[in-house]
């Protein structure tokens, strides 16, 4: 059985006002899932982005816009949207507290591509 230890993973500012923490992924052994949550303040969130994998993200806590391509919806603690894999998606925090997300992908290693050329793509891995 393995125990993750989620007090001794220190969260990681991706962007300005975007704090994420990894939870479960290759890097601790998991085989088929990457689980992270991001604290975001009012104003942030992620910019469009795809992953090559099924994605479900998950208001903890706050408001949020979530966009799918062309289509946008608010969605508030308590509700997921699933995101299908290879398509363009973003969040941003539209209330006035911190948004808390908890994000589950398909894959055990974390890849991101963005359509912004300015933006970092981001790679998780053991």
């Amino acid at each position: 059985m393995r125990i993750v230890d989620h007090e001794r993973q220190s969260p990681e500012e991706w962007r300005a006002g975007v704090n994420t923490r990894m939870r479960v992924s290759a890097v601790n052994g998991a085989a088929q899932l990457c689980i992270f949550e991001q604290w975001c303040e009012p104003g942030g969130g992620a910019p469009t982005h795809l992953h090559a994998v099924e994605e479900v993200l998950t208001v903890l806590e706050g408001q949020a816009e979530i966009w799918i391509e062309n289509e946008r919806e608010a969605v508030s603690a308590g509700q997921s949207v699933i995101v299908p894999a290879g398509r363009h998606h973003g969040f941003r925090n539209t209330g006035t507290a911190t948004l808390h997300v908890q994000s589950i992908l398909a894959a055990p290693i974390f890849e991101a591509s963005y359509q912004n050329q300015n933006e970092i793509s981001r790679r998780w891995v053991p």
